[in-house]
């Protein structure tokens, strides 16, 4: 038996973000600087809310306890996570510890998150994935609004985590038949959208892409990423590179279009200030993503990836 699932409400498309209604008294969490969170905040025309825009980019698990300590006694409605996977993963976690509903609204594609149970946050510096049924949005808003003026080194980032995604979902040994489906439809949206310059699709691919490899998990590409990422390298930059040679790696039928969407989108090469067999040792206790790899993976294969990583070998 299989088990799928995704948000109980989904509103997506042409000016979901003002088209829906948001309770009043909520709490809205991002990252995003005043000028541009009452931008959003205007264009959903929420009336009555509390902002919490303190989350840091790369969150710990101290973000999410300044925002219960600051809103514990002001009882908000809902949270709403207005940003990108920074601010949504606060609040899958905040959220359910105050006993509230959430309402995801990514402002940037890729990671997937107001689709997932995934939230992953830092503990003591470190990285980590956290998987639980409670991190599960109640309503995810999605709309294309939010391209308009996003930078495009951001956007490229984004839509290389949601290619991430997807293609390592469909090589997941959690997956089933729906998943590779909408992991297969995820990558074909982003791939035609990437190759042939049509930003507008990347929310509803990246949208699929979560409902898949939300649903599987995500393999070796991710587990090589937090090594750069721990470092301070972007998740999507990080994955250009990581992601491509997994890939190589798991002999993935995905490893050809991951390389050129990586070409097109311009990624520079990346660099790894730990030392390789010390980086390869906390890698392997990623066992969340290294169990799920199609291909048993060793620390020498590690190595030997982390290696390859940093002399362009892709």
């Amino acid at each position: 038996m299989y088990t799928v699932r995704i948000p109980s409400t989904i509103k997506f498309g042409e000016n979901a973000l003002g088209e829906t209604e948001y309770p009043k008294n909520a709490l809205v969490v991002t990252t995003a600087t005043p000028k541009l969170s009452g931008k959003w905040l205007d264009k959903m025309g929420i009336q009555d809310y509390m902002l919490f825009d303190k989350v840091t980019p790369e969150p710990s698990i101290d973000d999410v306890k300044a925002v219960m300590s600051e809103y514990k006694d002001k009882n908000p409605s809902v949270l709403i996570g207005l940003g990108g996977g920074s601010s949504m993963d606060v609040v899958k976690y905040a959220a359910p510890e105050l006993g509230k509903k959430k309402i995801l609204i990514p402002t940037t594609y890729g990671t997937g998150a107001e689709m997932t149970t995934y939230c992953v946050l830092k503990f003591e510096g470190k990285k980590k994935l956290l998987r639980e049924d409670k991190f599960l949005a109640d309503m995810a808003v999605v709309d294309s609004y939010f391209m308009d003026g996003t930078p495009e080194q951001i956007i490229k980032n984004s839509v290389c985590d949601a290619c991430a995604q997807a293609t390592e979902g469909y090589d997941s040994k959690l997956g089933n038949d729906l998943t590779r489906a909408l992991c297969k439809q995820a990558f074909d949206v982003l791939y035609d959208a990437i190759m042939n310059d049509k930003p507008e699709n990347y929310p509803y691919g990246s949208m699929l892409s979560g409902m898949g490899f939300g649903n599987c998990s995500t393999t070796l590409g991710h587990a090589l990423s937090y090594a750069f990422s721990n470092e301070g390298v972007p998740h999507g930059y990080s994955l250009s590179s990581c992601t491509t040679v997994a890939h190589k790696f798991n002999k993935s039928i995905f490893y050809e279009k991951f390389k050129d969407v990586i070409e097109k989108l311009g990624f520079d090469k990346l660099d790894l200030k730990a030392n390789v067999s010390e980086a390869a040792d906390t890698i392997m206790t990623d066992r969340g993503h290294l169990d799920p790899n199609p291909i048993p993976v060793s620390k020498e294969d590690i190595m030997k990836c982390l290696n390859d990583i940093k002399a362009r070998n892709l």
